[in-house]
């Protein structure tokens, strides 16, 4: 099997990459549904949340955000891969949540307008992780939660894709520590096994974010108008 795009490719790379494997996806990976589900339930959403899954692929995490959230939340799934998001409509899963077609590195949301991120295989497909991460923390609110999820651990995927570990991978503690703290994350818990990836951060309250002022307020948009209506779909194209 091909390697998977790893960061510093181009958004191109990642959509060349994943294109021509969207319409199987699920059916090459058909045991991850549990796995996804229990790591829904360690990033902790509560009832009435917002919450985004970014870089949903064929949001396979969706589901069990809105079973966490409740009808009273909000769940949004974004991808840069128009053909993955076909995908997840033909599974039926834009019936649990807002899509679009979106660049992680520029969403389109309000600063601090959600509670918590999923993000599944995300870090390694980011051109460069640590805007990508900036991003993610500018919306979500000071206090609120990441989850940086895959259903197998570093060794296991390596293995996968037939390439050693090595110690510069993205997700090795402390490569990631020092990557999220620069933006704006505190590594809460760090879980790497043969059957799980998963690294829990909070958003810091008093990060200075992009621009340029600390954050201290811990409200859901710093222009004091709180907002819990965006429901971009997918024509909110960057």
């Amino acid at each position: 099997m091909p390697h998977e795009p790893s960061h510093g490719n181009s958004a191109a790379d990642v959509r060349d990459f994943f294109t021509p494997r969207a319409a199987d996806w699920d059916s090459r990976f058909p045991d991850d549904g549990p796995a996804y589900a229990a790591a829904v339930a360690d990033l902790g959403p509560r009832p009435g949340d917002a919450v985004l899954d970014a870089g949903c692929g064929t949001g396979r995490a969706l589901p069990a955000l809105r079973a966490a959230v409740g009808p009273e939340g909000t769940v949004l799934g974004v991808d840069l891969t128009p053909a993955m998001l076909d995908a997840a409509v033909r599974q039926g899963r834009d019936g649990f949540a807002g899509l679009a077609l979106a660049d992680v590195a520029r969403l389109p949301l309000r600063d601090g307008r959600l509670d918590a991120v999923f993000a599944a295989g995300l870090i390694s497909h980011l051109a460069d992780p640590g805007p990508g991460l900036r991003e993610l923390a500018r919306v979500v609110r000071p206090g609120g939660r990441l989850a940086l999820f895959h259903p197998v651990g570093r060794a296991a995927l390596a293995a996968r894709h037939g390439r050693p570990l090595t110690p510069d991978d993205l997700r090795a503690e402390p490569r990631l520590r020092p990557l999220l703290a620069g933006a704006g994350w505190r590594l809460e818990s760090y879980t790497d096994e043969d059957t799980r990836f998963l690294a829990l951060a909070v958003r810091e309250i008093d990060w200075t974010g992009r621009n340029g002022r600390p954050d201290r307020t811990g409200q859901p948009d710093r222009t004091g108008q709180p907002d819990r209506s965006d429901q971009p779909d997918r024509s909110d194209q960057g």
